[in-house]
């Protein structure tokens, strides 16, 4: 029997490593699955259904952003059916807004439910998430300044669409390059110009915008006529052709108010101008102006009222008859009177040099 003494003075057993702790043989390694089994499936179950809870919430998300967002286009489907939704309300422009505040709010729904999945996942199969999460910390802050101006156009776009700055349709400024808007993405915005050509503008380089195309436009007309035309008789014609303009079809939808005639805006010695100006639908001021001045023009020619450009014209004077030659420079000399010719002078011998 052991005593104490002995007890004491045996080595302590040490701790078994890992690689110690794997069966060797065939009985070791059943009875280590023996062991084990029930966490394998404890932890396999757990993990699988994270997966199913993950997809299916995944797609009841998604398939309930999708349905909101149908039902946002249907109602301004509606609306732009009826008289005064058609003129408020532009269908494709709040398609394309709705469709692409759709695809956001569905990325974010998919990375964070998909994220979150993926973390407890690694959670239950027990590996530490510290140094993956610095990982992911350091290759993110790496990213961000490789590709800062990709996440700067992104964001922009975001704010664009949210707060509904411009859409498809508009016509607007944005510094770089100006036209009418054909596409609005999150990162690059494509602008049709006057001369039919396509601008990519990128979102992060829009600093400011000038939309064209909201709320009402304004057709300024200036018209140039001589100061001593009879001012009066010319608002009068103005006037009356304005108001036949506000009658015809299609103008009468384009004009939201009637024309005005403010008066002079600039006063010379050889003309002065009398602005018109009138306040038209969102994009079709131009319109309205090209067929003022034109239906101006043709009231002016049946008034008689000249239109002027202002600059003096200068007049040619009539060309003068040529001088006739007198007597005594006309005359030709008489034949038989000599010419008196001069005779060749001597020519003029060196001067002499000393000796």
């Amino acid at each position: 029997m052991p005593t104490a003494t002995s007890l004491a003075a045996a080595p302590a057993t040490a701790p078994r490593s890992p690689v110690l702790a794997l069966p060797h043989t065939a009985a070791q390694a059943s009875t280590w699955v023996d062991d084990n089994w029930a966490g394998w499936l404890s932890g396999g179950l757990r993990i699988v259904l994270i997966l199913l809870i993950a997809l299916v919430l995944r797609n009841v998300v998604r398939r309930t952003i999708t349905r909101l967002i149908d039902r946002m286009n249907r109602g301004a489907a509606a609306a732009a059916n009826t008289t005064l939704g058609g003129l408020l309300v532009n269908a494709e422009r709040r398609k394309q807004r709705s469709a692409a505040i759709g695809s956001v709010l569905r990325s974010v729904a998919s990375f964070l439910i998909l994220g979150t999945a993926a973390l407890t996942v690694l959670s239950v199969l027990q590996i530490n998430l510290a140094p993956l999460l610095a990982s992911a910390g350091v290759a993110g802050v790496a990213i961000g300044f490789g590709a800062r101006n990709l996440v700067t156009d992104f964001l922009s776009g975001v704010f664009m669409i949210l707060e509904d700055q411009y859409g498809v349709g508009d016509v607007i400024d944005a510094g770089v390059a100006s036209g009418t808007v054909i596409e609005v993405g999150l990162r690059v915005t494509k602008l049709r110009g006057d001369n039919g050509e396509i601008w990519y503008v990128r979102n992060g380089e829009v600093k400011r915008i000038g939309n064209l195309s909201q709320g009402w436009a304004t057709a300024v007309v200036d018209v140039q006529v001589g100061t001593d035309e009879d001012l009066d008789r010319a608002r009068r014609v103005i006037a009356a052709t304005a108001e036949e303009l506000a009658k015809d079809d299609p103008w009468d939808e384009k004009l939201w108010e009637p024309v005005q005639v403010l008066g002079l805006t600039s006063v010379s010695a050889e003309s002065v101008v009398i602005q018109v100006q009138a306040k038209t639908m969102p994009g079709e001021s131009a319109g309205v102006a090209r067929e003022l001045r034109w239906r101006i023009k043709r009231a002016f020619d049946e008034a008689g009222i000249v239109i002027t450009s202002g600059v003096p014209v200068a007049t040619a004077a009539e060309p003068t008859a040529p001088m006739p030659l007198s007597v005594e420079t006309a005359a030709p000399a008489p034949a038989d009177e000599p010419v008196p010719v001069t005779p060749p002078r001597p020519p003029v011998p060196p001067p002499a040099t000393g000796e």
